[in-house]
C-alpha cells in the first residue's frame, strides 16, 4: 500500500461518521443529527465537560452532586462525570439518541433514574445498556460479557427504583422522545472495580495490565481510534491457576493459533482492530502467549476505527499482559507501514 493511499484510508477512518444504534426495534436516526464523528468525540481530552443546569430550580454544582443538562443538539452525548443528568424534549423527533458514559478503567458505573416522563403510547422509550452499542455492535461482545439482559427498556410516567450497575467502565442510555415536553433525569456514580476485565480506554496514551484472575473469561481493552500497541510484559498460558509451581520464562510465542495451540494451550492474547465495536470481527496483527518479563516487541500499528487487545483465558492459568497503547501520530503515518488496515466497507 502506498503512503498516499494509506493516508487516505487513515483520514477516512478518522473522519468516519458513525450513527448511533437505536433502541431495539426503533428506526435509525437521520445521519445529519449525528455529526461530528463519534470517534473524534471520544478521544481523551476531547470528551466535553457536561453543561451545568442553571435556573428552573437547578442552581448548578452543589457541594455533593453536579447537575448537568443533555442538550437536544447533541444526539451522541458523551461524558465521564459523576452527577445528575437531565434531558427534556423541546422539539419532538422520531430519532433515537444516546448518552455514552465512560469511567476510569478500574471503575463500574451505577445509574439510578430520579424520574421518568416518557409516555409509552406515543412511541417514547428509554433503554439502559450494560456497555456500549453502536451500529448494531456491542462493547463488550456477548462472547466477552454473557450477563443477560444487556438492555433494559422502560417508559411511562413514574419513578424507577431499580439500580443499574454496569459490568465494566462503559454504559449507555438510549432514548427516543417523540412528544414535546417529555423528559427524564438520572444520576451517575462510579464505584471501584477490584477485578476489571473489559475496558474502554478514553486516554490517548495509557499503560494497562489485563488479568483474568484465574477465571475462565475473555477480557478486552478497546479504544475508538487507530493506535500503536506495544506489549511490555506477558504471562499467558504458563502459571497454573491452582498450585503455581515453578515458573520458567518461555519467551514470547507469536502467532499462537499455530504455536501455542500446538502445545495444547487455549490461552492467548490477540492484538488487532476493526471498524466497529464487535471484537469478533477483529483483524489480527498478532497473537501471543508465554512468559516474558521483558519482551522484545516493536509494537503494532492498527489503522482501524477501533483498536482491541483481547485476552482469551481457559481458566487453567493465571494470565496477565501489560500493554502500552497510544494514538497513532503523524510520524507513524509518515513511516508508511501499518500492521493492520481495516477496510471501510467492514461496517456494511
Amino acid at each position: 500500500m502506498t503512503l498516499i493511499s494509506l493516508i487516505a484510508v487513515l483520514c477516512a477512518i478518522f473522519c468516519l461518521t458513525l450513527s448511533v444504534v437505536v433502541i431495539q426495534g426503533l428506526p435509525k436516526p437521520e445521519e445529519e443529527a449525528l455529526r461530528p464523528a463519534f470517534s473524534q468525540l471520544f478521544q481523551g481530552a476531547n470528551l466535553k465537560r457536561p453543561t451545568l443546569i442553571q435556573g428552573n430550580g437547578f442552581e448548578g454544582r452543589s457541594k455533593r452532586t453536579a447537575e448537568f443538562h443533555i442538550p437536544e443538539s447533541e444526539c451522541i452525548y458523551m461524558t465521564s462525570e459523576e452527577g445528575e443528568y437531565y434531558h427534556k424534549a423541546i422539539s419532538p423527533t422520531e430519532s433515537a439518541c444516546g448518552a455514552y458514559i465512560v469511567a476510569e478503567p478500574d471503575q463500574l458505573i451505577e445509574i439510578r433514574f430520579n424520574y421518568l416522563d416518557v409516555p409509552c403510547d406515543n412511541g417514547g422509550l428509554v433503554a439502559v445498556v450494560d456497555g456500549w452499542e453502536l451500529n448494531g455492535e456491542f462493547f463488550p461482545t456477548f462472547d466477552d460479557n454473557r450477563i443477560k439482559p444487556r438492555e433494559t427498556t422502560i417508559c411511562g410516567q413514574r419513578k424507577i427504583k431499580t439500580r443499574f450497575l454496569s459490568s465494566q467502565n462503559a454504559a449507555l442510555i438510549q432514548y427516543r422522545m417523540p412528544a414535546r415536553g417529555t423528559s427524564f433525569s438520572f444520576s451517575v456514580k462510579f464505584y471501584k472495580n477490584p477485578t476489571p476485565c473489559n475496558v474502554m480506554v478514553q486516554d490517548v496514551e495509557q499503560v494497562f495490565t489485563m488479568r483474568n484472575y484465574g477465571r475462565r473469561s475473555n477480557c478486552s481493552l478497546s479504544t475508538l481510534f487507530p493506535a500503536f500497541v506495544k506489549v511490555e510484559g506477558i504471562n499467558v498460558g504458563v502459571t497454573p491457576s491452582i498450585g503455581r509451581g515453578v515458573e520458567m520464562e518461555t519467551g514470547t510465542i507469536h502467532k499462537v493459533r499455530f504455536q501455542c495451540q500446538k502445545r495444547g494451550l487455549d490461552d492467548y492474547v490477540q492484538i488487532g482492530g476493526s471498524m466497529g465495536l464487535d471484537s469478533r470481527k477483529l483483524e489480527q496483527a498478532d497473537s501471543l502467549c508465554g512468559l516474558n518479563s521483558k519482551p522484545v516487541h516493536h509494537g503494532e500499528l492498527i489503522a482501524c476505527g477501533t483498536t482491541t487487545i483481547r485476552l482469551v483465558s481457559s481458566g487453567a492459568f493465571d494470565n496477565s499482559v501489560t500493554v502500552k497503547i497510544r494514538q497513532i501520530d503523524e510520524e507513524d503515518i509518515a513511516n508508511g507501514y501499518m500492521s493492520v488496515v481495516c477496510e471501510l466497507d467492514e461496517m456494511n
